[in-house]
């Protein structure tokens, strides 16, 4: 049986005795050893492969062209001082939305800020880092967290924590997304704390690592206080002691656990806040359970399948959780609760109500089984608890047979790749024969140390080969493209926005050109593409109200490309597609300050806009399109449906397309709006495509051509699938009444336009009548004054920020607060509390225990 107190390195190491800093030191060097084996196993197999930083930037490791080498290189402008925005707040994406609930959700692994150390055209290289340092601690902590659950050789644990920080959840989930990776060592930090629960000893420390966890990724964290308690009920259930010593265990982990969350309670309360008001994810539903033979092949190294739980950790621990249930030094009892807890586990990665306790009560976007890290911890366990009872030759044949048998039920499924059949057979057969001479050498140091010695290599080369392998499949598929980000394509843009920015007079935008899924965190500026977990529904909205495109249901927001919505916004200078060696050009436009004024109240209220040109025309203050009305021509004829918009009845394979012939102004510029349109137009001498799909994928505003003599036109829409279009989707823009609109707008801008980290204000005339528009869009959390008065949340136009100057005003002065901020810092306020409450009685405790004693001592002397 467990004992809460169990002789060896777990209390000889705390005693402070010379034989308890001996295994210190050499558990001190085995972790280190299992980290470089983790890590230099990783960088060896990024190095064969060619992966950057070892190869071509091209092949890049961390998903690059996603989310998070922008918001790494953002966060290297926050640290520099080169930002235009703070902590709090992001004027560079979305036209201005919130950051504080993105970086505690992609930039608190605390080896992200490393980014700071590097130049930032290399910012890539750090967030390889936050991945590889990330694997070097878990393994570390590991080999620390599995010499608590059983006393036995370090050098043997720490080869065994190589398949936990390299398992398969890390190659082939955790390792695109940094901020995950810390999850990997949130697992260990959640084991140690919950071992000193077991032994009632440091709860503020144990407090602190659950603080370090749930503040570095709350996502995995929960899943990791989840796996990490049901290891804790397993040893509490094979625990010998009084029922009312395990229940005092429980109330400690539970008052340690909610303490420690309660420490981070900022990060939960801003990102769930900002979770609640952003634009709401496509709806995901779980498609079903993989078949057995698939999922038993995940255990297996070397393949790559997404339609199952990442739980591979390697032949040398899968080889001895599989002899484990053989172990007879295992008492009966231990073996039952042990294989009981992982099946269970494994089935409820298939379960859908078990799959959202997991994943917080949400179905995730993506993968179903990201919470598979935890089996892959309990299995590492399990391979130690049976390598420290030294299994006999027998019983690692036995486990050895089991192997055999789930790789022929595995054999067929499309998992099981070369490289498996290699590392199964061939490094499983060398496992077995290293453990075998481990068990038959056990009193012979020398050739033991021998053996051990072989064993790394075995260990290092096949993680190494695994790593290789996974990522080879990977990067062979179709739709893992990463894109580039800083190549000198992408600096080259980086010198033109930021030469061109003149913030907060007017913005340089980055967009429509794309990089990356956020080029203004990588490329500086201010523009509208932003894609994060985060973006804000009232900003998805606005934007796509205007005309601006989007991705993913609007949780990817694109840029304007045409010239009203770029007025609108205060874009003065923009990059764009060319055919030229840098692949964009910078261009500028008559563009008015980012803070205008409008007269009267204007505001979004009881209106109904006809069309996105009437709604852009609203916004603007002035009238500068012609909007025909459409007529049928040839073609598959279209219907009308009750609310106006046409319904098109899709075309037969060469056969003729729908037309529709309008009538515009001639030399006016015709732009076409059907945000759900997929299919060819053709108009004007021109060609195009669009791939619109309601309502995941919106289209911009795309320009037709100029307008002939006549004034009459024809639009002709290719399409196979039947779809419907707005009523109004052509309006012709007038430049000459838009460059008038821009002027009137900068005849009456403020004198001066100011803008902090999360604020802008606006300076005007004295007496200034009319509305103050700031070209932000007015998500939640903006309050906003006028000449020092009360601050109110501000009125909206178009989805804007607006604010009314009453009987007359002269300064006008915004800003943002983040919601959920405040009682978060509460909650986290009373548990600092609690802690240097409980710190102190705990030193007061232990004076007047030392008092005691020493009066104890003085009076047997006399």
């Amino acid at each position: 049986m467990l004992k809460t107190s169990p002789p060896g390195p777990a209390t000889t190491e705390e005693a402070g005795s010379r034989p308890g800093r001996k295994i210190l030191g050499a558990q001190t060097l085995a972790a280190t050893l299992s980290a470089v084996i983790s890590m230099g196993a990783y960088c060896l197999a990024m190095a064969v492969h060619g992966t950057y930083p070892f190869g071509s930037r091209s092949r890049a490791v961390n998903d690059l062209g996603n989310q998070f080498v922008p918001f790494h290189a953002h966060l290297w402008d926050l640290m520099h001082g080169t930002s235009s925005g703070d902590l709090v707040f992001n004027w560079g994406s979305g036209f201005g939305v919130p950051f504080l609930g993105d970086f505690f959700t992609y930039l608190m692994n605390p080896f992200s800020w490393l980014v700071g150390l590097f130049p930032r055209d290399q910012v890539e290289i750090p967030v390889f880092l936050v991945t590889l340092f990330s694997v070097g601690l878990a393994a570390f902590l590991m080999t620390v967290l599995l010499g608590r659950l059983r006393p036995g050789s370090p050098w043997l644990r720490g080869l065994l924590s190589v398949g936990y920080a390299v398992s398969a959840w890390m190659i082939s989930d955790g390792f695109s997304d940094p901020m995950w990776m810390w999850g990997l060592v949130a697992f260990p930090m959640l084991g140690i704390a919950s071992d000193w629960c077991l032994r009632g000893r440091h709860w503020i420390p144990g407090t602190l690592l659950v603080f370090a966890s749930w503040a570095g990724n709350f996502y995995i964290a929960a899943m990791a206080t989840i796996g990490m308690g049901l290891v804790l009920a397993v040893r509490l259930i094979l625990e010998d002691t009084p029922v009312r010593q395990r229940l005092n265990v429980l109330v400690r982990a539970g008052t340690m656990t909610v303490t420690g969350v309660l420490l981070a309670a900022p990060v939960l309360t801003v990102s769930l806040k900002a979770s609640k008001l952003s634009q709401p994810a496509p709806d995901a539903t779980y498609k079903g359970a993989p078949s057995p033979g698939d999922y038993l092949a995940h255990l297996l190294p070397g393949g790559l399948l997404t339609s199952a739980p990442q739980i591979s950790v390697g032949l040398l621990p899968l080889l001895l959780v599989f002899s484990f249930p053989f172990i007879r030094r295992v008492p009966g009892k231990e073996r039952i609760a042990w294989c009981v807890l992982l099946v269970l586990v494994a089935l409820s990665y298939i379960w859908t109500p078990t799959i959202l306790l997991w994943h917080g009560l949400a179905m995730p976007n993506g993968s179903p089984y990201r919470a598979s890290i935890a089996l892959t911890a309990m299995l590492v366990i399990v391979a130690w608890l049976a390598l420290a009872r030294r299994p006999r030759p027998k019983e690692l044949l036995y486990g050895a047979g089991v192997t055999a048998v789930v790789l022929a039920l595995a054999a067929r499924s499309p998992y099981v790749s070369r490289g498996t059949w290699i590392l199964t057979v061939g490094g499983g057969l060398l496992v077995l024969a290293l453990l075998v001479l481990l068990y038959r050498f056990r009193g012979d140091r020398r050739l033991r140390i021998a053996v051990l010695g072989g064993l790394a290599c075995t260990v290092f080369l096949s993680t190494a080969y695994t790593v290789f392998s996974v990522t080879a499949i990977r990067d062979s598929t179709a739709w893992w493209q990463p894109k580039r980000t800083l190549d000198s394509k992408s600096l080259a843009a980086y010198d033109a926005v930021r030469a061109h920015d003149d913030w907060p007079a007017t913005r340089s935008d980055p967009g429509p050109h794309e990089f990356a899924n956020n080029d203004p965190l990588l490329l500086g500026g201010e523009g509208g593409s932003y894609y994060s977990s985060y973006v804000p529904a009232k900003t998805a909205e606005a934007l796509h109200a205007l005309g601006a495109g989007w991705y993913i249901q609007g949780r990817h927001t694109l840029s304007f490309t045409d010239p009203v919505g770029r007025a609108i916004m205060g874009i003065g200078g923009y990059l764009d597609w060319a055919k030229n060696p840098n692949g964009f050009a910078q261009k500028s436009a008559a563009a008015p300050p980012v803070v205008t004024l409008r007269p009267g109240t204007a505001t979004d209220a009881k209106t109904h806009d006809a069309s996105v040109f009437a709604r852009q025309e609203r916004v603007l203050g002035a009238s500068v399109y012609d909007v025909p009305a459409l007529a049928p021509g040839a073609g598959p004829t279209p219907t009308t449906k009750p609310n106006g918009d046409w319904h098109l009845p899709g075309n037969a394979k060469g056969g003729k397309w729908t037309s529709f012939t309008a009538s515009c102004t001639p030399g006016t510029e015709a732009f076409w709006y059907a945000p759900w349109y997929t299919g060819n137009i053709q108009a004007l001498g021109g060609k195009s495509a669009q791939e619109g799909r309601y309502n995941m994928t919106s289209n911009t505003l795309l320009s037709l051509g100029t307008v002939p003599a006549g004034g009459k036109f024809t639009v002709a829409l290719g399409t196979r699938k039947a779809q419907d279009i707005p009523k109004f989707p052509v309006g012709c823009l007038d430049r000459a009444k838009l460059g008038a609109a821009v002027g009137q707008l900068k005849t009456t801008a403020p004198l001066e336009v100011t803008a902090g980290g999360h604020s802008i204000a606006a300076t005007f005339r004295k007496g200034t009548k009319g509305t103050a528009v700031i070209s932000t869009p007015a998500v939640t959390g903006w309050q906003c004054s006028v000449d020092g008065g009360a601050s109110r949340t501000p009125g909206t136009l178009g989805g804007l920020i607006a604010v009314s100057l009453g009987d007359g005003g002269s300064r006008v002065s915004c800003s943002y607060q983040t919601p959920g901020l405040k009682p978060g810092l509460l909650a986290s306020g009373l548990a600092l509390v609690a802690l240097l409450a409980v710190g102190a009685f705990g030193v007061v405790r232990t004076r007047s225990s030392r008092f005691s004693s020493s009066t104890s001592s003085s009076n047997g002397k006399h």
